[in-house]
């Protein structure tokens, strides 16, 4: 592959509200050779409503009798958190990252701490307000795509590239979506800006619902870079897709899979992470640059294992070599066997003892 797989090391709000905890997630990330360790950044009350209930999978992971707000109010970082939590990344020379749920986090990413990138969760590719101030931000956006349609990426496509391509007193109609998309700048800028993460929204994601092969949809649909968001037990569903053309991996992982919590269970374990980051590591190496030539290690097994002509029994000089004069076998040092044909019924340019190799061309 030309390019590393950027592999992101999803901590999301497997930290339970722990500052230490936290820390501790970053030190694994980074040690496991993960390229970004990515937080979860928002304001509970701004994201989620009193009314809203739980997932399955976050009833079956926590305390069925408290509401989501509940739950996610525990998990909240704050500012100051946060600030703590960049630095202790940069500490461990990796790329911390993190996804604005709320407008009002975006900023905070944004403005407060400047990072350089930033991550579109699933849930919020149909939030228009937030889209706009993403795709304004001037950042580069990684969009994960679960549970949704082709047609639905689209439509965000078309956001992000009004956003990126206007002022903020423009109105987002439709029509100025559309066109936006369509017009020569905001392409370039999609292609500058937008990466798309192929996602199945399930914790875990059930293997048979993953359909890895919509990564190629997306990319000939979009001509933008394609990664995956694995949801999936296990590290080989992250390593089949980087075999199939991924640019980055993204995958929970927390210190220990019997925390509470509601991402815990879904997430790899230190070990587990550190093999899914060489794993892909080795398929990168494996994938090579497509061109169909002798490696370098392979070179010196040419002449053990390939044939070559070889008297089938003693040919006196002048003798028409025929098929049963003639033979092939190793060692491939002699005239390649695939010139066999061409000596049919020519004469010997000298005796030859059976088992010898020809060296006449």
């Amino acid at each position: 592959m030309s390019q590393s797989v950027f592999i992101i090391a999803e901590a999301g709000v497997n930290h339970n509200g722990s500052l230490d905890l936290a820390k501790q997630l970053i030190d694994v990330a980074a040690t496991a050779g993960a390229d970004a360790v990515k937080f979860q950044t928002f304001r509970s009350e701004a994201v989620i409503s009193r009314a809203a209930k739980k997932a399955e999978y976050q009833i079956t992971n926590t305390r069925a009798d408290e509401s989501q707000l509940d739950m996610v109010r525990k998990l909240e970082l704050g500012v100051e958190e946060h600030r703590i939590l960049i630095e202790h990344a940069r500490s461990r020379s990796i790329r911390f990252l993190s996804t604005p749920f709320d407008i009002e986090s975006l900023h905070v990413l944004v403005d407060v701490f400047n990072l350089p990138q930033l991550k579109i969760p699933s849930g919020e590719i149909t939030n228009l307000p937030l889209l706009l101030a993403a795709g304004r931000s001037g950042r580069p956006l990684i969009v994960s795509t679960g549970m949704a349609t082709l047609g639905e990426v689209e439509r965000t496509l078309m956001v992000l590239a009004f956003a990126m391509s206007t002022v903020d007193t423009v109105r987002p109609t439709t029509a100025a979506m559309k066109a936006a998309f369509l017009s020569e700048v905001g392409q370039r800028l999609l292609k500058e800006r937008i990466s798309l993460l192929h996602c199945t929204t399930e914790y875990p994601a059930p293997v048979a619902d993953v359909n890895l092969t919509a990564m190629s949809a997306m990319r000939v649909a979009f001509g933008l870079p394609v990664g995956y968001s694995d949801h999936t037990e296990g590290i080989h569903v992250s390593v089949a897709a980087v075999a199939l053309g991924a640019t980055i991996i993204e995958k929970h992982f927390t210190t220990d899979r019997s925390l509470p919590g509601p991402d815990h269970v879904a997430s790899l374990e230190p070990a587990e992470l550190t093999s899914m980051v060489r794993a892909i590591r080795d398929i990168e190496h494996a994938l090579g640059n497509g061109i169909k030539i002798p490696a370098p290690s392979e070179v010196k097994n040419i002449t053990v294992a390939r044939k070559s002509l070889v008297a089938a029994q003693a040919i006196p000089k002048g003798t028409l070599f025929n098929a049963e004069n003639l033979t092939t076998k190793r060692p491939g040092t002699g005239v390649c066997a695939m010139h066999f044909d061409e000596f049919l019924g020519r004469p010997a340019a000298r005796d030859f003892l059976e088992d010898e190799l020809i060296d006449e061309f």
